[in-house]
């Protein structure tokens, strides 16, 4: 084993891993869990978590350019506040919540499965968890390769989910919108954001990028931007397509989509589907490890962590810690409740980032990659809001 990881990553492979964990991350699986939040107004929903991740994204930009390293967040924190406990806490946090994600995802992604071919649910989850796991451990380039493909898979499956919910009839709940509701979309815009979960990813593969301080800024917005405007397309046209009555208890509701426009057998949809499930679980894998890896420079219990295989260059310890977490996640809890918990764990996360940031600008205002001080204040005010809107809508 050695401590350190290789440079393999460019600016264009980089983009591709981080629309690819933000599409595989729920679009396919949440859609329907929104629509039962906010109906019709799922669009919204899904714009708004955009909006709310937007100034967190362009903190993490100034942020990775400030501190280049694996453990992302971690660092971050750990610098702003000058407190390593909190940031060995705040990377716990992402680790755990780079664990739920992946088992939502693998989650849904096997009721996909399941849906063409006649296999159990937890026999499918393990099947596929098992695959990833070994892909994660061979090397890097290798992983986010075949994540590259995987992302130009699942983003032709959207392009047909939209088109087919363009020609599908109109549905009856689309045709008489009724009250809006606030709280809804607020509770739903909280389970939405699950769906942009993947930018800030992006950091923790500081180590295994060529030229950080321009690579790194370069994927978060763009792969920000991108899936912002699939998603909301999608979520649209999903609600004009399927009854809302319908759409939000499916497992599978973009199949319902491409169903309803009548363009083609649904197991097609539902194969791509799969695909992107893979690729959202396989960009948490890396993502996870690599963060236990970087916790692991910090010492303590910790440091089994920091060790990476000699010829793979990958952290083998760390994947192989994450994926046991994974499947045990994904065989025994629910997918709305991974996606929830995810989500606020990640909210308290970007919360103290961009705290973070404040601090550090204050000391040292010059940066690689520079944002005006009003970025992270934004972020760390819309980030706390949803938290607290989450909280109170689960409560009332």
């Amino acid at each position: 084993m050695s401590a350190a990881l290789k440079r393999r990553i460019g600016p264009g492979l980089l983009t591709a891993y981080g629309v690819g964990v933000m599409v595989g991350a729920g679009i396919y699986v949440l859609v329907g869990a929104v629509a039962a939040q906010a109906g019709l107004y799922a669009p919204i929903a899904f714009l708004l978590a955009g909006l709310i991740a937007a100034p967190s994204a362009l903190s993490y930009c100034e942020l990775s350019t400030r501190i280049p390293e694996a453990a992302g967040e971690a660092a971050y924190v750990e610098a702003g506040f000058s407190a390593r406990w909190l940031g060995v806490v705040v990377g716990l946090g992402v680790t755990v919540a780079g664990m739920l994600s992946a088992a939502a995802v693998l989650r849904g992604g096997a009721g996909y499965l399941v849906g063409f071919v006649d296999l159990k649910l937890e026999y499918a989850i393990i099947g596929l968890g098992l695959l990833l796991t070994v892909v994660a451990l061979v090397g890097v380039l290798e992983s986010l390769a075949l994540a590259a493909v995987f992302t130009l898979v699942e983003l032709t499956g959207l392009g047909l989910v939209i088109w087919s919910g363009l020609s599908a009839p109109v549905s009856p709940d689309w045709l008489a919108p009724g009250e809006i509701y606030v709280s809804g979309i607020g509770i739903a815009a909280t389970l939405a954001f699950f769906a942009f979960i993947g930018f800030e990813d992006i950091v923790n593969m500081a180590e295994e990028v060529r030229n950080p301080s321009r690579t790194l800024p370069f994927a978060i917005i763009a792969s920000l931007i991108v899936t912002t405007i699939i998603y909301t397309a999608v979520a649209t046209v999903a609600v004009r397509a399927v009854p809302l009555e319908v759409l939000s208890v499916s497992n599978q509701p973009l199949a319902l989509v491409f169903e309803a426009g009548n363009k083609g057998p649904v197991a097609i949809l539902s194969a791509i589907a799969v695909v992107a499930a893979l690729n959202g679980v396989l960009a948490q894998l890396v993502m996870a490890s690599r963060v236990l890896y970087g916790l692991g420079k910090r010492g303590g219990v910790l440091s089994v962590f920091h060790q990476s295989h000699a010829r793979f260059g990958t952290p083998v310890v760390a994947t192989l810690f994450i994926a046991c977490g994974v499947l045990a996640a994904a065989v025994s809890l629910p997918l709305a409740g991974l996606a929830s918990v995810t989500s606020v764990v990640l909210l308290v996360v970007f919360t103290l980032v961009n705290g973070a940031l404040i601090r550090i600008k204050r000391s040292t205002p010059v940066a690689p990659f520079h944002v005006a001080l009003w970025v992270p204040w934004s972020g760390f005010i819309l980030s706390l809001g949803a938290l607290l809107a989450f909280v109170l809508g689960a409560f009332s």
